[in-house]
């Protein structure tokens, strides 16, 4: 299966039901009142994190997604039945993302994890609802309530206990297939590995752990040069780095330079990076000048006081003391915080009923959610709800902010996905 580990998908939420108008008409019941039923809420978008998938390839076929509308009310005071939920199914370890802002929205980080992304809208009431004892034949309903919709940036970052870095054709894909049963491609060539790979490994009478072999990094990547930063994010929710780098091919008069290389980049990518520990595994050591190389950059590694192992991922030399001591590092380190989603949120924030502006002369912008829901469950071409919409934005102080304003009478209000004329919210 081809590893897709960013997408971007339209989701929306279902529309509310609108509420029905009707009056009992049975024949042993004179003067019946009104009998319309509500409409039915509308479903939401659910968002579902399970293991069963690994990428994010399936929604890349499927990029809409939308809950169903809740139905409309029936006579006999019948409710509309509500809409079904509409169920995104991610891998565990998916950011979701508004592609407009760029803000975090949630972080699907464990299997079974459900979060409600968009609320169904409510559904309208029916004129049963409005009849009191001034008003006993109410013929007006309210409209269902519009879903909402979302464009999202969905980015899915790999959940692994190990991250393997180094430079291309350090012997990474070749290390990950000798400890584990993953089978990544290798060839003599740079950027062999073009996608992140995955494996399991168990050390003999020791805990397993997962090994996420990250594609090769050059110096730049931080910037976007070769494979870049489509690749440096999945390091950050490993919890030990473990630094492959090819002996043999050393510079002399530098030893530690492909290992800074490395670390540099990790560090203008994320601080995080740079602070998490880091083994070093110094490998092809079957070759000559392999050891030869090695003594001077055991010596480097140590006097900055970083782990080292000489291994060979061709022949398997030492690969188990390394192992052994992954494991038990790994039990003993806590699991990293991750990145958490919509932390920022106040606690308490007054929001306006609504806000007015002038764009143009003699063009007036309303915006706010409670102005905006009202109008779009408003039913003009009825001339009751037309009175309770006058009524209900009087008492939101609308008008009178209006008049604040001096807006003219013939000048254009717009709310939501309607226009109106000044005069029209008085006549």
């Amino acid at each position: 299966m081809k590893f897709v580990d960013e997408v971007t998908i339209e989701v929306s939420s279902g529309n509310g039901g609108n509420g029905a108008v009707a009056f009992r008409r049975e024949k042993f019941v004179p003067m019946g009142g009104p009998s319309g039923g509500d409409g039915g809420k509308g479903g939401d978008l659910v968002f579902e994190a399970t293991d069963d998938l690994t990428t994010l390839y399936d929604l890349s076929f499927v990029r809409v997604h939308k809950a169903e509308n809740g139905q409309n009310g029936q006579i006999k005071n019948m409710a509309g039945a509500n809409g079904k939920d509409c169920v995104v199914k991610v891998p565990v370890g998916t950011l979701v993302y508004d592609l407009e802002s760029g803000r975090l929205l949630v972080d699907m980080e464990h299997k079974g994890q459900r979060e409600i992304l968009l609320k169904g809208g409510r559904g309208g009431m029916g004129n049963a609802r409005f009849a009191t004892p001034t008003h006993r034949t109410p013929r007006s309903a309210e409209k269902g309530e519009p879903g909402k919709k979302l464009r999202l940036r969905l980015e899915l970052k790999l959940l692994a206990d190990v991250g393997l870095v180094g430079l291309p054709n350090a012997g990474k894909s070749t290390f990950l297939r000798a400890v584990s049963n993953a089978r990544p491609k290798v060839a003599d060539y740079p950027f062999t590995t073009l996608t992140p790979s995955l494996g399991i490994v168990k050390p003999e009478g020791l805990n397993s752990f997962c090994v996420a072999d990250i594609p090769g990094l050059i110096e730049g990547a931080h910037e976007g040069t070769g494979l870049g930063t489509q690749f440096l994010k999945h390091i950050e929710r490993t919890r030990i780095l473990l630094h492959l780098i090819d002996v043999s091919q050393l510079d002399m008069e530098n030893v530690t330079k492909n290992y800074d290389i490395i670390m540099e980049e990790l560090r203008q990518f994320s601080e995080k990076l740079a602070e998490k520990p880091v083994v070093v595994a110094a490998n092809k050591m079957d070759l000559p000048d392999s050891r030869e190389l090695f003594p001077d950059f055991q010596k480097e590694m140590e006097a900055r006081g970083v782990k080292i192992f000489p291994i060979s991922g061709a022949t398997k030399e030492g690969i188990d003391p390394l192992l052994k001591y992954l494991s038990q590092e790994l039990k003993e380190l806590k699991t990293p915080v991750m990145l958490e989603a919509n932390k920022d949120e106040k606690l308490y924030e007054f929001i306006e009923p609504f806000r007015i502006e002038e764009l143009e002369e003699g063009y007036w912008e309303v915006t706010g959610p409670d102005i905006e829901r009202l109008v779009a469950m408003t039913d003009f071409a009825n001339d009751e709800a037309i009175a309770r919409f006058r009524q209900k934005i009087k008492r939101m102080g609308f008008i009178d902010e209006l008049r604040t304003l001096e807006a003219a009478d013939n000048d254009t209000i717009s709310i939501g996905d309607m226009e109106f004329e000044y005069h029209e919210f008085f006549d």
